[in-house]
């Protein structure tokens, strides 16, 4: 019975916090693309693609200084 079965939360350090919202991705951590895409019958194939922010990398917050 080595296994454990308390539950596991990630560290949180309440100094992250205090960084200013990144401004590209507005504090979400995601961008956000609207594409629009044509097959090969002509019909419009619209999607949302989301990525990782690289300025904050996906923290929603710059990077202090």
């Amino acid at each position: 019975m080595g296994a454990s079965t308390e539950d596991k939360t990630g560290v949180f350090n309440l100094r992250d916090l205090d960084g200013a919202r990144c401004p590209d991705c507005e504090g979400t951590g995601q961008l956000r693309f609207d594409s629009e895409n044509i097959t090969e019958t002509f019909e419009v194939e619209k999607q949302t693609v989301i990525t990782e922010c690289p300025s904050c990398a996906g923290t929603g917050y710059v990077p202090k200084r």
